[in-house]
């Protein structure tokens, strides 16, 4: 029976050490970890809205239906159409909250001095 002599595997220097190197370089582990920080960051801050901001807008505007649901009917003619502005302004008022709180998060940390200069 005769048996083969194994080689040494070589290193890998393809593909796998390219797409390592890159890793390292852009940072992407951060990038990934400041993703999932800002997703956890973002749903807080939408219950966070949902549950106490458009309430006291509700008050404010006087809609029993919630802001979600404020309309503004127009009519030109016989067309009637409905503008859902409550969506939007909730939507608006999620988007500065959440984009308030990243800041906060990296402000607070100081995240933003870990950047290297290029």
């Amino acid at each position: 029976m005769v048996t083969k002599k194994e080689e040494p595997r070589k290193e890998s220097t393809g593909h796998t050490s390219g797409f390592m190197g890159f890793i390292r370089e852009q940072g992407v582990v951060g990038l990934a970890v400041g993703l999932a920080i800002g997703t956890a960051a973002g749903d807080t801050v939408k219950k966070l809205v949902e549950a106490f901001i458009n309430p006291l807008v509700q008050l404010l505007v006087g809609s029993q239906k919630g802001l979600e649901a404020a309309t503004w009917t127009a009519q030109i003619g016989d067309r009637v159409g409905d503008f859902k502005w409550g969506a939007f302004v909730s939507s608006l008022i999620s988007l500065l909250a959440t984009a308030l709180v990243v800041y906060l998060i990296i402000h607070l940390m100081k995240l933003d001095k870990l950047d290297k200069k290029k």
